[in-house]
């Protein structure tokens, strides 16, 4: 039930308090444990992934994990890592985005009956029926304001030319009263989060202590960038976020594939549920050959089925295959529902008589004369199969009945669809 000591060899550790009484205490009994995450969006992204994947540790090694959607919290805005304050958002949002990312928390995390059953709760439930003089005389009261001014989050915001609004400064008493009321009511006495929650963490400490007398812990892991200094989460289009409806499995399969051999390498222990000895494993077959690419494919792997799902997961791979070159021949109803939400695609009754109509339909080609080069020269292939002039597009079988996969040269691509 310690798993203390393996999360430091996977890196997952940052700050601790008392690292040998949290030991202790992880070790002789089954620990309450929550993770706060902030409804700023309809769907968290894969930089909320390692507080998500740190709850299911904890339950894992027979702990019990509440994950906590910050309701109330989510209407003031934390101000750690920011540079200037967040839009505030209206209630009606709030509650949507709530509604959404209770789903993607259940996904990663067991929810089902049993003795380490995880617990979701808002701290909307808690908070919104307290006025603000009684929060004044229960929470403020207790947490001065030099304990405020010496926080890491609070000084680098008071510092900068947007300063910190007093809204702002509020949030650490929020989650503080979070971490009390967690404790009295669930008996929850470790809060994680990442290296930037340090402040906010022990402020809740201090709460408990003073106001139930009781002993709390605190858990940080460190903040993840890129080997570049880049943050980690961020693709070329944006945020890569854990809804498939911003992010496509396949899209999101490729933000591991892509990683560098570096981050790969930090990366695979921090988020990889494998026994550390397999990760190890891994990792040193991997730096005999890089140019495979095993650990980011295997980890690519291993967290799409994780957010979306083995079968999503197993559709994203044959993308990908596909993509990249591979015989589309082989390919599920599954992995062509996915390509169509990758490429270009074009819903037929029926198929015209000559190649380079087809071309020329689907835009392809910009003409009939263009496209009757192209294909001269070889550049086109229909169902991985390379056609000529005289290829009749009738004479095509389409694959699963309904399916032409058009390409030209290497990358460009276009699904057309009979059904």
């Amino acid at each position: 039930m310690n798993i203390l000591p393996e999360l430091h060899e996977r890196g997952l550790v940052h700050d601790t308090t008392a690292a040998d009484q949290l030991g202790s205490r992880l070790a002789d009994h089954s620990v309450g444990v929550y993770v706060g995450f902030d409804p700023t969006a309809d769907s968290l992204h894969v930089g909320h992934l390692l507080g998500q994947l740190m709850l299911r540790r904890m339950q894992l090694a027979g702990h019990r994990p509440f994950a906590l959607a910050g309701g109330a919290t989510g209407m003031v805005g934390d101000p750690s890592g920011r540079s200037e304050e967040r839009t505030l958002l209206d209630a009606e949002t709030l509650a949507h985005n709530v509604s959404r990312i209770e789903s993607q928390l259940q996904r990663l995390v067991d929810f089902s009956p049993g003795k380490f059953q995880a617990t979701l709760v808002n701290n909307a439930d808690w908070t919104a029926g307290i006025s603000a003089l009684e929060f004044l005389r229960d929470v403020g009261k207790h947490i001065t304001v030099n304990q405020m001014l010496a926080k890491d989050s609070v000084k680098s915001r008071l510092g900068s030319e947007h300063g910190l609004s007093y809204t702002e400064f509020s949030y650490m008493l929020l989650q503080a009263n979070d971490f009390r009321h967690l404790a009295g009511a669930r008996d929850v006495e470790l809060q994680m989060g990442g290296s930037d929650q340090w402040g906010n963490i022990t402020a809740g400490i201090d709460l408990i202590r003073k106001t139930l007398g009781r002993t709390a812990h605190g858990l940080t892991w460190p903040l993840l960038t890129r080997d570049d200094g880049t943050k980690f989460g961020k693709s070329a289009d944006g945020a890569v976020w854990l809804d498939p409806g911003r992010t496509s499995p396949y899209q999101f399969r490729q933000f591991w594939v892509q990683q560098s051999d570096a981050d790969v390498a930090r990366y695979f222990p921090q988020f990889s549920l494998r026994p550390l000895a397999e990760s190890r494993d891994i990792l040193a077959a991997h730096a005999a050959k890089p140019e495979a690419r095993e650990a980011q494919r295997l980890l690519a792997g291993e967290m799409t089925a994780m957010v979306h799902g083995k079968d999503a997961a197993r559709a994203a791979e044959e993308v990908a295959a596909i993509l990249f070159g591979g015989d589309p021949t082989g390919a599920s109803v599954a992995g062509f529902a996915a390509i169509a939400h990758e490429v270009p695609s074009t819903s037929m009754s029926a198929v015209p008589e000559e190649m380079s109509q087809l071309l020329v339909d689907t835009r392809v080609c910009g003409s009939k004369s263009e496209a009757r080069r192209t294909i001269q020269q070889g550049g086109v292939r229909v169902n991985g199969a390379q056609v000529a002039l005289d290829t009749r597009p009738a004479d095509i079988a389409p694959l699963h009945g309904r399916y032409l996969l058009v390409r030209r040269g290497k990358t460009t691509y276009h699904l057309i669809d009979l059904g």
